[in-house]
């Protein structure tokens, strides 16, 4: 009986401390803490989600595929290539994206805003602006073409936004300054872009083809490439300025090709460089002027050989209206702010002597 009673007590005991500690421990739960009110979002943040939400429909995914063939077998297969972001162009159906995009590539699908894959057709390239069009059929319009805007009048410090979609349905904003102009780059195949917009707004690999914004949310460019070792956002990101796109895109979609503005003359960078060097002038050296061009019509001179292997330097190009150029490339860029018929003014070089000569440019050939 006594034993019992032990156990009963003792049972009653450990119930009332486990109930202590239940209390305990529920009052030492933290309860939520309360929510203090935001208020209202900025202005200029409710300006960058509404330029965002506005033009994100227009931004696509571009996924390419390139075939190979089976060294065995001599079987053909389609295998993923690389993808990029691109944009719609127009209501006709037509995507602008990058060349490097879709260079090697044997097919692209485009993915819009709805998730539905589209195949797409080449409409036309240009590696030297880094430009490629393609052309999608719609069942119905649903294209949302961006505004277009100007970059001859960009500032540096301007506010710009680069939008991406690398992943497909998967929109990437980010936003940043114009931090220089006029910039070169040099691309993997070799091909120097000229005349880009460089901006610290984070451009990454899958946002290649994909639009800068100013802050109206026209399009001012396209984001091109980041300048990077190890292939991450590095603060220095680049863009095609939209004049440029504006010239070029338009003659893709009608010719399927770019004709380039020419002086009509015979130049080569990797000569032009050994030149320079050797003979300590600046410039670019004309290396043929060839029979019938505006060139020739000009009274231009190439160089000629002399008895004994001996060469003669005969007219070198100094600037076009005023602008100096000291590489092919840069001559090329200067012409491209031309069109083929315009009339310009070259400032060259014969035997040390400088002279001013008006030329009439031709259509580039190649």
């Amino acid at each position: 009986m006594t034993n019992s009673i032990t156990s009963s007590r003792l049972a009653c005991a450990l119930l009332a401390i486990l109930c202590l500690f239940s209390s305990a421990a529920h009052a030492a739960d933290p309860a939520p803490r309360a929510v203090t009110p935001r208020g209202e979002l900025g202005a200029e943040e409710k300006a960058t989600i509404a330029l965002f939400e506005k033009s994100r429909d227009s931004v696509v995914f571009i996924d390419t595929r390139t075939e190979v063939r089976d060294f065995w077998t001599r079987n053909v297969f389609s295998v993923p290539r690389g993808s990029g972001s691109g944009f719609i162009w127009d209501e006709g159906g037509h995507i602008i994206t990058n060349y490097h995009v879709i260079a090697g590539a044997s097919e692209a699908v485009v993915r819009m805003s709805d998730g539905k894959d589209y195949k797409a057709r080449l409409v036309g390239v240009s590696p030297i602006h880094d430009i490629a069009v393609l052309s999608i059929n719609l069942a119905q319009k649903q294209s949302l073409p961006l505004p277009i805007g100007v970059s001859h009048d960009l500032r540096v410090g301007q506010k710009v936004f680069a939008i991406g979609n690398p992943f497909g349905l998967d929109w990437t904003l980010t936003s940043g300054i114009v931090s220089a102009l006029d910039r070169s780059l040099v691309e993997e195949n070799g091909v120097t872009v000229e005349h880009l917009i460089q901006t610290d707004a984070a451009i990454n690999p899958g946002n290649s083809g994909g639009p800068l914004l100013d802050s109206a949310g026209r399009l001012i460019g396209i984001n091109t490439a980041i300048y990077s070792p190890s292939g991450a956002n590095a603060g220095i990101g680049f863009a095609v300025p939209v004049d440029t796109v504006n010239r070029v895109v338009p003659e893709l979609i009608r010719y399927g090709k770019y004709t380039y503005p020419s002086l009509g003359v015979e130049i080569d960078e990797s000569i032009n460089t050994r030149l320079k060097r050797g003979l300590g002038i600046s410039g670019v050296v004309i290396l043929r002027v060839p029979a019938g061009s505006t060139a020739a019509a000009a009274g231009l001179i190439g160089i000629t050989s002399q008895r004994g292997g001996r060469i003669t330097v005969g007219d070198v190009i100094l600037a076009i209206e005023n602008k100096p150029v000291d590489s092919v490339s840069k001559l090329a860029a200067r012409l491209d702010d031309f069109k083929v018929g315009d009339s310009v003014r070259l400032t060259v070089q014969r035997e040390g002597k400088k002279r001013e000569v008006r030329i009439t440019l031709e259509a580039g050939k190649g």
